[in-house]
């Protein structure tokens, strides 16, 4: 038990050090924001909405904050600028908490996991790490090399696969994904009961034939095993800020993604995009990444997260 505080506590640090950029700009500015200000006025409220709009919190978060402010001070409950702060981290962990639905996958029976994102968000290294994390915790993992169209795609899963000790089903270059998908899936048919995560090529979301391609990985799933995907898990770099949001709403909205994980948070000041993606979505944001390590992605915990922007 000791040794499991002692991760869980490097990783706090870690996120910590990762947000270290967003908080500084977010914090900074609303404690200069604040500072010596004794009237709670229009001017105020109007330099508070700008603040949370650039750090990526999003319009309707800022207005329902303030919304929040006004009615706190109309029921006396407000009376200074300094209590801002904590109506703010109310707000985010109550928005959060909402969207903290850690991926619940059983044991004994097969688990099927389509990753999706755009080029350059991380997706394959998550896959990775997210097949390390799996491992760990008992599960059996296959990896499918479905990105067919870029031989690097493919080494770069098999070079997981072997750190991580999970097997990697792959065809030739330019192959259809699709096939790939099949042949994983037939695994199933002669026994196989755990965890398959799938890779699929980074998606341009303004690119019709490709996202019709990402559908049709998912029917060929669902006609090879009822129910699955079980998990369409959205794959967003953090440092994109809003863009990562535009994203998110495609991706939900053409293909279903189910679940987010949220890379390089260690390096943005735009951290508070999850905010807006959480309260404008409602999707789980399943896991976040700081880092380049094999253990630096874990489960989202929205009580850590808040505490480690905003203090």
């Amino acid at each position: 038990m000791k040794g499991i505080f002692i991760v869980n506590n490097s990783f706090f640090e870690k996120l910590k050090t990762g947000l270290a950029k967003t908080r500084n700009s977010l914090t900074k500015n609303l404690d200069n924001l604040v500072f010596g200000k004794k009237v709670l006025d229009r001017e105020l409220f109007e330099k508070l909405e700008e603040l949370l709009i650039t750090a990526d919190m999003g319009p309707q978060f800022a207005h329902d904050l303030i919304n929040d402010v006004k009615e706190r001070i109309g029921r006396h409950e407000l009376q200074n600028t300094a209590q801002i702060k904590k109506i703010l981290q109310e707000r985010m962990v109550g928005i959060l908490r909402q969207m903290e639905k850690p991926l619940t996958i059983p044991k004994g029976q097969p688990f099927v996991i389509m990753a999706i994102g755009v080029n350059g968000s991380g997706k394959t290294t998550t896959i990775g790490k997210l097949a390390n994390l799996l491992g760990s915790d008992g599960h059996e993992v296959m990896l499918v090399a479905a990105d067919t169209f870029r031989a690097a795609a493919i080494e770069q899963l098999e070079v997981w696969g072997n750190r991580v000790q999970a097997p990697v089903i792959k065809q030739k270059i330019n192959a259809d994904p699709a096939a790939v998908v099949f042949d994983a899936l037939a695994k199933v048919k002669t026994g196989y009961r755990g965890v398959i995560i799938i890779d699929t090529a980074g998606r341009l979301h303004t690119r019709v034939n490709l996202m019709e391609e990402l559908k049709k990985i998912r029917r060929v799933i669902g006609k090879d095993l009822p129910g699955a995907p079980h998990e369409i898990l959205l794959v967003l770099d953090a440092t994109t800020g809003q863009n990562a949001v535009i994203q998110a709403k495609i991706f939900k909205e053409e293909i279903g993604a189910s679940g987010i994980v949220l890379t390089k948070l260690d390096g943005t000041a735009k951290g508070g995009v999850v905010i807006r993606i959480a309260s404008e979505l409602a999707l789980p944001v399943r896991y976040i990444g700081v880092g380049e390590g094999l253990d630096d992605l874990r489960v989202f915990e929205s009580n850590d997260f808040v505490t480690a922007l905003l203090e």
